[in-house]
């Protein structure tokens, strides 16, 4: 494998309760290389979510590192690990959290006005992204009078807007019929490696799973690589 643009070391993640420490995760190890592209399935309830959250810098571990070309992010200050996540990390989730007063346009536009970019700039990429994932006549369109498999588009285009080095996608079908989801997960996959992107996909579906390049189990706190199904 070439040089991995992402990996996870000795991930841990555990909570307080009455009883003592409840360990949701424990030493997770996970290298991914740019253009690679890495299924995590596992049964419900097993943290697979948590998992994604800890790779995408959105909690934070109980131990471990958290490397990007080799640099660990979580040396970082919360507020230059919120300014690394927009830029460098995107999400795409089950429900896809856009805003419902705003277009479809602004949605995608979103990562670029929290950075601060150019305002003409940034409306120039976000309507060449929903031209790309076919939502060239829905610009202007607010996202609550789309369809489901149309605002998962937008939330995809929202998630390409800073031209991150790293996609995770949690259940990005999940909430999809089998043939929108199908839809959906080509773009996804056909986007990501077109622009190189390391990208992790948390599903259920063992037919998506064995489309990526590798596929890990996610079962009793702990990561493991399996054949493809």
């Amino acid at each position: 494998m070439s040089t991995p643009i992402f990996a996870a070391q000795n991930l841990a993640k555990s909570y307080p309760t009455s009883d003592g420490e409840l360990t949701i995760l424990s030493d997770v190890n996970l290298q991914v290389a740019p253009g690679e592209r890495v299924a995590i399935i596992g049964a419900s309830g097993t943290g697979k979510t948590t998992l994604l959250h800890l790779f995408g810098a959105l909690t934070r571990p109980t131990h471990g590192q958290l490397l990007f070309a080799g640099h660990d992010i979580l040396e970082k200050s919360e507020e230059e690990l919120a300014e690394f996540r927009n830029r460098a990390i995107g999400f795409v989730f089950q429900f896809h959290h856009l805003l419902p007063e705003f277009s479809a346009l602004e949605n995608t536009m979103m990562p670029a006005v929290i950075a601060g970019a150019d305002p003409s700039a940034s409306e120039d990429e976000a309507r060449q992204l929903l031209i790309d994932v076919g939502l060239g006549q829905r610009l202007k369109q607010r996202v609550v009078l789309l369809s489901g498999g149309e605002q998962q588009r937008v939330a995809l285009a929202r998630a390409l807007m800073m031209k991150p080095q790293l996609l995770l996608a949690d259940e990005p079908t999940g909430n999809l019929d089998p043939e929108t989801g199908g839809a959906v997960f080509d773009l996804l996959s056909r986007l990501s490696q077109a622009r190189g992107l390391a990208t992790i996909m948390v599903t259920h579906n063992h037919q998506l799973a064995g489309e990526m390049d590798r596929c890990f189990t996610l079962a009793h706190g702990r990561l493991t690589e399996t054949p493809l199904p």
